[in-house]
C-alpha cells in the first residue's frame, strides 16, 4: 500500500520516539516500543501507527466527516481499555473537531473527526485502538448514512449459527432489492452494513432493520433471543437492531480489536460466508494487507449510495 512505502522506513528510524513526517504533517510519536499486543508474536505501539497509516487507504473512507469515538488502551490491551471521546487540550491544532452544541454539561463537547492520515497517526499514537464513527456524517448528525444489522452471539451461538443467520438477511435483503455487505467483527460476531439514501432518521432505519431482524428470527426462533440483558438471553444470539441511533456506533471496517491476536473487522463478501476457515478474527493486523492486495473492499462500492429502504 502506497502509504506504507512512503513512510515505514521513517518511523522505524525513530528509535523510541520524535517527529514523524507524514501527509505533510508532523506528528509526535511516542514511546514506540512500548508493547500494546502480547502476541504472540507482540506488537508494539510502533506497529500499531503503522498499520494505521498503512490501512489510511481504505480506512478513512469510513471516518471522514463523521465523529469518532476511540477505544483507548495506553497500557495495552492486556489492562482494561476505555472509551475516550473528548479531544484532549494537547492534541494538535490541525486535527479536525466537531464541538457537540446539543450536549449537556457532562457529555462530550468536542469530538475528532479523523479526515487524514496525520490525524489516524495522531490517534494511534494516543493509544486509540479501536475506532468506531458514528454512522451519520457532519454537519448532519441526526441522519444516518447506514442501516447496520449487528448478529450479537450469545454464548452458545457457534460461528455456524452466526453465518445461517446471516445467510438469511442476505436472502431477506435479496428479497427486497436492497444491497448490503457483511463484514466478520474481528471477535465473534458479523454485522450487515446497508447504505441508506439522504432524508432517514435514526427512527426510520432502526424500525426497518427490526422488522427485517423479526422476520429472519421467526425463520430460526431455537437461535434468536430478544431480551435486552444478555444474562436473560439463555446463551442465544440477539439481533441487535438498537445501534441504529445518535451517537450508537459499531466498530469501524478494517478496525483493529483489543485482543492479544490484533485481529481487524473485515468486510467480506457473501459468497466469503461458506467458505472454509473463515471466522470472525480470520485477519489481523499482520495480514490484512495481504487480503486487501488482492480482493480489495467489497463493501467500499456502496459507500454514499442513495439507497432507499422499500416499506414493510
Amino acid at each position: 500500500m502506497k502509504v506504507a512505502e512512503q513512510t515505514s522506513t521513517s518511523l522505524d528510524d525513530l528509535g523510541r520516539g520524535g517527529w514523524w513526517s507524514v501527509g505533510g504533517r508532523e506528528v509526535r510519536v511516542t514511546n514506540l516500543d512500548k508493547v500494546l499486543f502480547p502476541g504472540p508474536p507482540a506488537l508494539t505501539k510502533r506497529d500499531v501507527i503503522r498499520y494505521y497509516a498503512d490501512v489510511a487507504p481504505f480506512l478513512l473512507p469510513y471516518l471522514t466527516g463523521r465523529p469518532v469515538n476511540a477505544h483507548r488502551y495506553p497500557d495495552g490491551v492486556g489492562s482494561p481499555g476505555f472509551w475516550h471521546k473528548e479531544v484532549p487540550g494537547h492534541a494538535p491544532e490541525w486535527l479536525t473537531r466537531w464541538h457537540n452544541t446539543e450536549a449537556d454539561v457532562d457529555e462530550t463537547q468536542c469530538y475528532a473527526v479523523l479526515d487524514s492520515v496525520p490525524a489516524l497517526v495522531w490517534m494511534a499514537n494516543f493509544a486509540g485502538v479501536e475506532l468506531h464513527p458514528w454512522t451519520s456524517r457532519l454537519p448532519d448528525v441526526h441522519a444516518p448514512t447506514w442501516a447496520l444489522v449487528d448478529i450479537d452471539p450469545g454464548e452458545t451461538t457457534t460461528f455456524a449459527d452466526i453465518v445461517e443467520l446471516a445467510r438469511l438477511f442476505r436472502t431477506a435483503l435479496a428479497h427486497l432489492g436492497v444491497a448490503g455487505m457483511p463484514k466478520v467483527t474481528g471477535k465473534r460476531g458479523v454485522q450487515i452494513w446497508i447504505p441508506v439514501r439522504d432524508g432517514y432518521t435514526f427512527d426510520d432505519t432502526r424500525s426497518w432493520v427490526r422488522k427485517v431482524s423479526r422476520v429472519v428470527g421467526r425463520v430460526r426462533p431455537e437461535l434468536v433471543s430478544w431480551e435486552w440483558y444478555r444474562d436473560r438471553r439463555r446463551g442465544l444470539a440477539r439481533l441487535d437492531y438498537t445501534q441504529n441511533a445518535i451517537n450508537k456506533t459499531l466498530v469501524a471496517p478494517f478496525s483493529i480489536r483489543p485482543l492479544p491476536h490484533a485481529p481487524v473487522s473485515v468486510p467480506i463478501r457473501w459468497a466469503e460466508l461458506t467458505e472454509p476457515g473463515l471466522r470472525p478474527d480470520r485477519w489481523t493486523v499482520r495480514d490484512v494487507s495481504d487480503r486487501l492486495r488482492t480482493k480489495g473492499d467489497p463493501l467500499a462500492p456502496l459507500i454514499g449510495r442513495q439507497q432507499e429502504l422499500p416499506p414493510l
